[in-house]
């Protein structure tokens, strides 16, 4: 079962993960980027996935409305990433964040996506502030937040590592 669609852009729909997207979450939280910039979440299995999903995106859905979407290409329904916005404890912020499976990338459909997530953050949950969080050496992540109007403000330790913060 397809989750609730959450919004759509002109290649793309976001849509809530369910645990039926847990083929998928195994793969892209496995990519050597994901495990590098995002780090190992400990995902092996689909049952691992699925209470991963669990216990992050929909637990996240259930408390605040939001969190992180699968981003579908509209042409072909496949799943090539996710975007949305996370509540941290860490943060007062509300953060956007996204990544992609590889075979996606330079396609524009993080940009695309992070710019639809960004206008409902603003327009329809009425955040006057969103943060970004990414590893100093994540350059294709720093120049993508750039681009849709995140400014770098300090670097900070966030799970033991430091952390570049941007906010807009």
């Amino acid at each position: 079962m397809a989750g609730v669609k959450v919004l759509q852009t002109e290649r793309l729909a976001l849509r809530e993960l369910t645990v039926d997207d847990a083929v998928f979450i195994r793969e892209l939280v496995n990519e050597p980027s994901w495990i590098r910039f995002i780090g190992d979440r400990g995902v092996r299995s689909v049952d691992d996935a699925r209470a991963y999903l669990q216990k992050g995106p929909i637990a996240m859905y259930a408390r605040f409305g939001f969190g992180l979407w699968a981003v579908e290409l509209k042409e072909t329904g496949e799943a090539a990433g996710l975007c949305g916005l996370i509540k941290r404890d860490a943060f007062e912020d509300v953060d956007i964040g996204f990544a992609f499976l590889p075979r996606f990338w330079r396609r524009g459909y993080a940009l695309e996506s992070a710019q639809a997530v960004l206008a409902y953050g603003r327009e329809i949950l009425e955040l006057d502030r969103i943060v970004a969080i990414t590893s100093p050496d994540n350059d294709a992540s720093i120049r993508l937040l750039e681009k849709i109007g995140l400014r770098f403000e300090q670097t900070i330790e966030f799970a033991g590592e430091p952390t570049k913060l941007f906010a807009a």
